[in-house]
């Protein structure tokens, strides 16, 4: 019998906090082109849509929608992490990190936390808050001043798509 939580999450939108091993390490930003090609292999290979992202130096939060009758979200966020992490050690990132044995008896570089967090969107309104929280994000950080002054966030995309008003704080 399948779990009540995971039947009933299927097809739906999750938010998800994923943050790197060093909390002072900016790899997100620096390398966002390897995130995004990580996003974009596991979308094509394992869909997602994403209602709203934003990626700060240390850690992203997304607003995933899986397809109808699918709620294994875990798998795909295990596999950018793990593709992201390819794409550093190709580019010859070497962290100064010490790991744990754990992490190197599993094989893991450090590069992210092992777990990350997740909230299933309840409702439109759940949605609306955290979809905010993440164009919000970068200003509760001090990074920007306002959200449309961050580079990493899908408030540009909403934006030019007319969902959003460019004003929006």
């Amino acid at each position: 019998m399948p779990n009540d939580r995971r039947a009933r999450a299927e097809g739906a939108p999750w938010f998800l906090t994923l943050a790197l091993e060093d909390r002072g390490a900016a790899l997100l930003t620096e390398r966002a082109d390897l995130l995004r090609r990580a996003m974009a292999e596991t979308a094509r290979e394992r869909p997602f849509r994403l209602d709203a992202a934003v990626v700060l130096p240390n850690h992203l939060h997304l607003v995933m929608r899986l397809p109808a009758g699918d709620g294994d979200f875990s798998g795909r966020v295990g596999a950018v992490k793990a593709r992201f992490t390819r794409g550093m050690r190709a580019v010859g990132w070497n962290p100064n990190l010490p790991i744990s044995a754990s992490k190197v008896r599993k094989g893991e570089a450090g590069v992210w936390q092992r777990r990350f967090w997740e909230h299933l969107i309840r409702d439109e309104a759940d949605w609306r808050a955290h979809v905010a929280y993440c164009w919000a994000n970068p200003v509760k950080h001090g990074f920007v001043a306002r959200p449309t002054d961050w580079p990493y966030s899908s408030i540009h995309r909403d934006i030019r798509r007319g969902i959003v008003p460019p004003e929006w704080r």
